[in-house]
């Protein structure tokens, strides 16, 4: 069982929302969509369902072309961002309804609903209406519906952004259980990188419209192809940092230079990009072989264990994400220290040169 995109693009009104795009997908897979707002993850999810006809290409499903093939005739549940139930209706006939209308028998929608409504833990709450359940309880039931059609594809637009954190976390938790269980193919949507990880399985990094990586979520977390790609995949955006390869050296800004080891020894010299993730700067404790820059405070955040310290070095925004909480003087000059082990050089193109030593270790 196998969702195979050939080619497939969509343009609204002149307006490219998919650029062409190959992306084929296995039976029992978590792949996970992760970009920004507007990257095309909606888009890309609606032309898989059926929602929405491609300009160009094809869809095919176990090797059959079902490009122009109406979604009610596709093996395919969604679950949307703003979860939907059926308010007069009790869980129990919420999460038959698709069984119904599909023509299943009464004996066997009542063994699927009770054996999905387990798998979510609603068993004890299949006779209450939806609006008596908590938010969580109600996601869970949106959920076990589009679960119980059994159906090949299943399709999450970001179903966790509307619930609390608590929630979030169990949820997130359940959710790659729930998809080993059914064996389907499972394709969700989400802005947070965080959130790709813990859900595991391959990850599709999108950015305006195009797929820039696929693959397994750690070898494309620590290996990205390119530096778009590596901005997607952090949280905050990856920092980066003019720097220039001369025989054994790399030269950074501020006068700092640290040694081509390994595969940057291999690099010819010139001018690239460096890039680094926020968690790696740090501003107290460093390694003797980390490398000190300076640049100005301009804005400060706490989350209540950690400091967000948004800083201008020559120009370049930077972000840093400092472990515990810091009284910073805002406008004043900061001294950060970056370690080379964690840096990823880029070309002048963007692609990724040579990874960063700490992701090649890990």
């Amino acid at each position: 069982m196998t969702l195979e995109l050939k080619g497939v693009s969509k343009v609204v009104e002149g307006q490219t929302h998919i650029h062409p795009t190959d992306l084929t997908l296995e039976k029992g897979t978590m792949n996970v969509l992760l970009g920004p707002t507007t990257a095309g993850k909606t888009s890309l999810m609606r032309l898989m369902a059926g929602l929405d006809v491609p300009n160009s290409g094809q869809i095919l499903w176990q090797g059959e072309d079902v490009t122009g093939q109406r979604v009610q005739d596709r093996k395919v549940a969604m679950v949307y961002q703003q979860f939907i139930n059926y308010p007069s209706m009790s869980v129990y006939d919420n999460i038959a309804s698709p069984m119904k209308l599909m023509g299943v028998s009464a004996k066997e929608i009542d063994t699927r609903v009770r054996e999905t409504a387990e798998m979510m833990k609603l068993t004890p709450m299949l006779d209450r209406k939806p609006l008596e359940l908590s938010g969580g309880q109600q996601q869970r039931c949106a959920l076990a519906r589009a679960l119980v059609k059994n159906a090949g594809l299943v399709l999450l637009d970001e179903p966790l952004a509307n619930l609390d954190y608590k929630l979030r976390e169990e949820l997130r938790q359940e959710i790659p259980k729930i998809f080993e269980a059914s064996g389907s193919i499972f394709v969700y949507a989400t802005t947070e990188p965080e959130e790709a990880l813990l859900l595991g399985g391959n990850v599709a990094t999108l950015w305006e419209g195009r797929i820039t990586q696929f693959g397994p979520t750690p070898r494309v977390y620590r290996q990205p192809v390119d530096a778009t790609t590596a901005r997607v995949f952090s949280d905050p955006p990856m920092n980066f940092l003019a720097v220039s390869k001369t025989g054994d050296r790399l030269m950074f800004g501020d006068g700092q230079s640290a040694p081509a080891l390994g595969k940057l020894a291999e690099l010819p010299d010139g001018r690239y990009t460096a890039g680094f993730r926020p968690n790696h700067l740090e501003i107290m404790s460093h390694g003797t072989e980390a490398m000190k820059f300076t640049a100005k405070l301009q804005v400060t955040e706490l989350t209540g264990s950690e400091t967000f310290v948004h800083l201008d070095h020559h120009g370049e925004r930077w972000v840093g994400l400092i472990h515990g909480v810091h009284d910073l003087t805002l406008g004043a000059d900061l001294d950060v220290w970056l370690d080379a082990r964690h840096v990823y050089i880029f070309g002048e193109d963007g692609a990724l040169v040579a990874p960063a030593a700490y992701a090649l270790a890990a």
